[in-house]
Protein backbone atom coordinates (compact mmCIF):
# COMPACT_ATOMS: atom_id res chain seq x y z
CA UNK A 1 0.00 0.00 0.00
CA UNK A 2 1.25 3.54 -1.10
CA UNK A 3 2.37 5.45 2.17
CA UNK A 4 -0.78 7.26 3.86
CA UNK A 5 2.03 10.20 4.34
CA UNK A 6 1.87 11.06 0.52
CA UNK A 7 -1.95 11.83 1.01
CA UNK A 8 -0.96 14.39 3.28
CA UNK A 9 0.83 16.12 1.36
CA UNK A 10 -2.07 17.16 -0.61
CA UNK A 11 -4.04 18.55 2.24
CA UNK A 12 -3.26 21.56 1.82
CA UNK A 13 -3.95 22.94 -1.51
CA UNK A 14 -7.31 23.62 -1.23
CA UNK A 15 -6.21 26.45 1.72
CA UNK A 16 -4.09 27.61 -0.80
CA UNK A 17 -6.11 27.65 -2.98
CA UNK A 18 -8.19 30.43 -1.49
CA UNK A 19 -4.97 32.23 -0.84
CA UNK A 20 -2.77 31.41 -3.74
CA UNK A 21 -2.45 33.49 -7.04
CA UNK A 22 -3.78 32.29 -10.21
CA UNK A 23 -1.19 32.74 -12.62
CA UNK A 24 -0.76 32.06 -16.72
CA UNK A 25 1.19 29.24 -17.14
CA UNK A 26 3.62 27.51 -20.27
CA UNK A 27 4.92 24.23 -19.47
CA UNK A 28 7.36 21.89 -21.05
CA UNK A 29 5.46 18.78 -22.96
CA UNK A 30 6.11 15.72 -20.90
CA UNK A 31 4.48 12.36 -21.32
CA UNK A 32 3.69 10.61 -18.52
CA UNK A 33 4.62 7.05 -17.32
CA UNK A 34 2.54 4.89 -15.62
CA UNK A 35 4.79 5.15 -12.50
CA UNK A 36 3.34 9.06 -12.80
CA UNK A 37 0.01 8.10 -13.12
CA UNK A 38 -0.15 6.06 -10.17
CA UNK A 39 1.48 8.71 -8.18
CA UNK A 40 -1.40 11.40 -9.06
CA UNK A 41 -3.60 8.99 -8.41
CA UNK A 42 -2.50 8.15 -5.05
CA UNK A 43 -3.18 11.29 -3.52
CA UNK A 44 -6.83 10.51 -3.68
CA UNK A 45 -7.68 7.74 -0.97
CA UNK A 46 -10.58 5.37 -1.67
CA UNK A 47 -12.40 2.58 0.98
CA UNK A 48 -12.44 -1.01 0.50
CA UNK A 49 -15.28 -3.17 2.56
CA UNK A 50 -12.88 -5.61 4.20
CA UNK A 51 -13.15 -8.99 6.77
CA UNK A 52 -11.03 -9.63 9.69
CA UNK A 53 -8.10 -11.04 7.64
CA UNK A 54 -7.67 -7.55 6.00
CA UNK A 55 -9.51 -9.32 2.38
CA UNK A 56 -11.66 -6.88 0.40
CA UNK A 57 -15.19 -7.88 0.15
CA UNK A 58 -16.54 -8.65 -3.50
CA UNK A 59 -19.56 -10.16 -4.80
CA UNK A 60 -19.94 -12.75 -7.98
CA UNK A 61 -21.03 -11.86 -11.61
CA UNK A 62 -22.23 -15.65 -13.05
CA UNK A 63 -20.84 -16.52 -16.41
CA UNK A 64 -22.95 -15.14 -19.40
CA UNK A 65 -22.90 -16.40 -23.19
CA UNK A 66 -19.74 -18.18 -22.59
CA UNK A 67 -17.89 -15.93 -20.72
CA UNK A 68 -16.41 -17.06 -17.36
CA UNK A 69 -17.98 -15.35 -14.26
CA UNK A 70 -16.04 -13.12 -12.15
CA UNK A 71 -15.54 -11.48 -9.03
CA UNK A 72 -15.97 -7.62 -8.67
CA UNK A 73 -14.57 -5.33 -5.62
CA UNK A 74 -16.44 -2.77 -4.85
CA UNK A 75 -14.31 0.43 -4.27
CA UNK A 76 -16.09 3.11 -2.39
CA UNK A 77 -15.61 7.07 -2.71
CA UNK A 78 -16.86 8.12 0.60
CA UNK A 79 -15.55 6.48 4.20
CA UNK A 80 -18.72 7.54 5.36
CA UNK A 81 -20.62 5.74 2.63
CA UNK A 82 -18.72 2.53 2.97
CA UNK A 83 -19.44 2.88 6.84
CA UNK A 84 -23.26 3.19 6.28
CA UNK A 85 -23.38 0.12 3.88
CA UNK A 86 -21.46 -1.94 6.40
CA UNK A 87 -24.21 -0.61 9.24
CA UNK A 88 -27.20 -1.76 6.65
CA UNK A 89 -25.38 -5.52 6.78
CA UNK A 90 -25.07 -6.11 10.56
CA UNK A 91 -28.69 -4.54 11.10
CA UNK A 92 -30.55 -6.24 9.03
CA UNK A 93 -32.55 -9.51 9.73
CA UNK A 94 -33.61 -12.72 9.08
CA UNK A 95 -29.54 -13.26 8.06
CA UNK A 96 -27.97 -16.81 7.87
CA UNK A 97 -25.74 -16.84 10.84
CA UNK A 98 -22.50 -17.32 9.32
CA UNK A 99 -23.51 -14.02 7.21
CA UNK A 100 -24.00 -12.24 10.74
CA UNK A 101 -20.94 -13.36 11.94
CA UNK A 102 -19.10 -12.24 8.96
CA UNK A 103 -20.76 -8.66 9.01
CA UNK A 104 -19.77 -7.77 12.01
CA UNK A 105 -16.09 -8.41 11.33
CA UNK A 106 -16.14 -5.99 8.26
CA UNK A 107 -14.46 -2.93 8.19
CA UNK A 108 -13.42 0.04 6.22
CA UNK A 109 -9.80 0.16 4.58
CA UNK A 110 -8.72 3.10 2.95
CA UNK A 111 -5.91 2.50 0.20
CA UNK A 112 -4.40 4.98 -2.35
CA UNK A 113 -6.27 5.24 -5.52
CA UNK A 114 -3.08 4.39 -7.14
CA UNK A 115 -2.94 1.02 -5.54
CA UNK A 116 -6.40 0.14 -7.61
CA UNK A 117 -4.65 1.72 -10.76
CA UNK A 118 -2.05 -0.27 -10.53
CA UNK A 119 -3.26 -3.54 -9.14
CA UNK A 120 -5.83 -2.95 -13.01
CA UNK A 121 -2.46 -2.41 -14.93
CA UNK A 122 -0.78 -5.51 -13.69
CA UNK A 123 -3.73 -8.24 -14.69
CA UNK A 124 -5.39 -6.01 -17.36
CA UNK A 125 -3.79 -9.07 -19.83
CA UNK A 126 -4.59 -11.81 -17.29
CA UNK A 127 -7.65 -14.23 -17.74
CA UNK A 128 -8.80 -13.54 -13.77
CA UNK A 129 -7.87 -9.94 -14.08
CA UNK A 130 -9.27 -7.90 -11.20
CA UNK A 131 -12.23 -6.04 -11.18
CA UNK A 132 -13.71 -2.81 -9.62
CA UNK A 133 -16.67 -1.54 -9.05
CA UNK A 134 -16.57 2.26 -8.20
CA UNK A 135 -19.23 3.77 -5.69
CA UNK A 136 -19.07 7.93 -6.76
CA UNK A 137 -20.56 10.14 -3.98
CA UNK A 138 -24.43 10.67 -4.51
CA UNK A 139 -23.80 14.26 -3.77
CA UNK A 140 -21.43 14.95 -6.35
CA UNK A 141 -23.01 12.48 -8.88
CA UNK A 142 -26.03 15.28 -8.62
CA UNK A 143 -23.54 18.11 -8.66
CA UNK A 144 -21.78 16.67 -11.74
CA UNK A 145 -25.54 16.46 -13.25
CA UNK A 146 -26.80 19.88 -12.24
CA UNK A 147 -23.63 21.24 -13.99
CA UNK A 148 -24.26 19.33 -16.93
CA UNK A 149 -27.42 20.22 -17.27
CA UNK A 150 -26.80 24.27 -16.95
CA UNK A 151 -24.17 23.59 -19.19
CA UNK A 152 -26.81 22.36 -22.03
CA UNK A 153 -26.04 19.05 -22.01
CA UNK A 154 -29.74 16.37 -21.25
CA UNK A 155 -27.64 14.04 -19.19
CA UNK A 156 -29.81 11.86 -16.90
CA UNK A 157 -26.45 9.29 -15.29
CA UNK A 158 -23.43 9.79 -14.77
CA UNK A 159 -22.00 6.41 -14.76
CA UNK A 160 -18.53 7.36 -13.18
CA UNK A 161 -16.80 9.28 -10.41
CA UNK A 162 -17.31 13.01 -11.39
CA UNK A 163 -14.23 15.13 -11.38
CA UNK A 164 -14.31 19.19 -11.70
CA UNK A 165 -11.71 20.88 -13.16
CA UNK A 166 -12.17 24.87 -13.42
CA UNK A 167 -11.58 26.75 -16.87
CA UNK A 168 -10.82 29.89 -17.70
CA UNK A 169 -13.39 29.91 -20.24
CA UNK A 170 -15.78 26.84 -22.03
CA UNK A 171 -12.97 27.71 -25.21
CA UNK A 172 -9.59 28.60 -22.90
CA UNK A 173 -7.29 26.28 -20.64
CA UNK A 174 -7.63 25.47 -16.99
CA UNK A 175 -7.02 27.31 -14.06
CA UNK A 176 -4.14 26.76 -12.36
CA UNK A 177 -2.58 27.87 -8.93
CA UNK A 178 0.40 28.52 -6.61
CA UNK A 179 1.61 26.13 -4.22
CA UNK A 180 3.99 26.28 -1.22
CA UNK A 181 6.90 28.69 -0.33
CA UNK A 182 8.17 27.74 -3.96
CA UNK A 183 5.18 29.11 -5.70
CA UNK A 184 4.82 25.49 -7.45
CA UNK A 185 2.35 26.07 -10.52
CA UNK A 186 -0.42 23.17 -10.37
CA UNK A 187 -3.80 22.71 -12.05
CA UNK A 188 -6.08 20.93 -9.59
CA UNK A 189 -8.69 18.65 -10.42
CA UNK A 190 -11.25 18.37 -7.28
CA UNK A 191 -13.48 15.21 -6.15
CA UNK A 192 -15.89 17.93 -5.03
CA UNK A 193 -18.06 20.19 -6.20
CA UNK A 194 -17.52 22.51 -3.53
CA UNK A 195 -13.90 22.89 -3.80
CA UNK A 196 -14.17 23.68 -7.27
CA UNK A 197 -16.76 26.69 -6.85
CA UNK A 198 -14.58 27.84 -4.28
CA UNK A 199 -11.86 28.38 -7.27
CA UNK A 200 -14.46 29.58 -9.12
CA UNK A 201 -15.68 32.21 -7.41
CA UNK A 202 -11.68 33.49 -6.83
CA UNK A 203 -11.17 33.89 -10.18
CA UNK A 204 -14.21 34.93 -11.85
CA UNK A 205 -14.40 38.71 -11.08
CA UNK A 206 -11.41 38.37 -13.22
CA UNK A 207 -12.25 36.12 -15.72
CA UNK A 208 -16.53 36.45 -16.07
CA UNK A 209 -16.31 33.43 -18.54
CA UNK A 210 -14.27 30.94 -16.46
CA UNK A 211 -16.65 27.87 -15.57
CA UNK A 212 -16.54 24.48 -14.34
CA UNK A 213 -15.59 21.32 -16.47
CA UNK A 214 -17.86 17.50 -15.54
CA UNK A 215 -15.34 15.34 -16.40
CA UNK A 216 -15.29 12.05 -14.97
CA UNK A 217 -12.02 9.42 -13.87
CA UNK A 218 -11.87 7.59 -16.49
CA UNK A 219 -11.16 10.42 -18.72
CA UNK A 220 -8.91 11.45 -16.34
CA UNK A 221 -6.36 8.56 -16.07
CA UNK A 222 -6.76 8.04 -19.99
CA UNK A 223 -5.84 11.41 -20.65
CA UNK A 224 -2.47 11.26 -18.53
CA UNK A 225 -1.64 7.87 -20.09
CA UNK A 226 -2.09 8.87 -24.00
CA UNK A 227 -1.79 12.36 -23.93
CA UNK A 228 1.92 14.62 -24.45
CA UNK A 229 -0.33 17.92 -23.68
CA UNK A 230 2.08 20.52 -21.92
CA UNK A 231 0.12 21.35 -18.43
CA UNK A 232 -0.57 17.14 -17.77
CA UNK A 233 2.64 17.30 -15.42
CA UNK A 234 1.40 19.90 -13.32
CA UNK A 235 -2.03 18.60 -12.46
CA UNK A 236 -3.10 17.43 -8.85
CA UNK A 237 -6.36 15.50 -8.00
CA UNK A 238 -7.52 16.78 -4.81
CA UNK A 239 -9.77 14.59 -2.66
CA UNK A 240 -13.25 15.47 -1.27
CA UNK A 241 -13.74 17.71 2.34
CA UNK A 242 -14.16 13.96 3.92
CA UNK A 243 -11.36 12.28 2.64
CA UNK A 244 -9.06 15.36 3.70
CA UNK A 245 -10.29 15.28 7.26
CA UNK A 246 -9.78 11.53 7.29
CA UNK A 247 -6.32 12.10 6.10
CA UNK A 248 -5.58 14.84 8.72
CA UNK A 249 -6.69 12.13 11.61
CA UNK A 250 -4.36 9.46 10.75
CA UNK A 251 -1.14 9.35 13.07
CA UNK A 252 1.96 10.77 11.54
CA UNK A 253 3.75 6.92 11.58
CA UNK A 254 1.03 5.26 9.73
CA UNK A 255 3.09 5.19 6.67
CA UNK A 256 5.55 2.96 7.79
CA UNK A 257 2.81 0.40 8.74
CA UNK A 258 1.10 0.69 4.86
CA UNK A 259 3.50 -0.89 2.89
CA UNK A 260 1.38 -3.67 0.76
CA UNK A 261 -2.34 -3.01 -0.64
CA UNK A 262 -5.04 -6.17 -0.68
CA UNK A 263 -4.72 -7.94 -3.13
CA UNK A 264 -6.92 -10.88 -2.71
CA UNK A 265 -10.51 -11.46 -2.20
CA UNK A 266 -13.35 -13.55 -1.08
Amino acid sequence: MKSLVRWGLTLGLVGSTLLGSVVAVDFPVLALSEQQVKEKLDSVPVYLITNDQGLPLSRTIPSQNGQPGASVTGVYMSRQEALAFIKELQNAKNKDPKLEAMAKQLQVTAVPLGVIYQQLQQSKNQQNRLLFAFKPVDKEVKGALTLLNAGGQKVNQFKSVPVFAVRFAPDQGYVPIQLGANNQQMIPLFLSKQDALGLLNQVKPKFPKADIQVIDVDGVIKTLEDKNDSWLNQVVLVPSPESREYIRTLPKNNAAKQNNAPSKRR
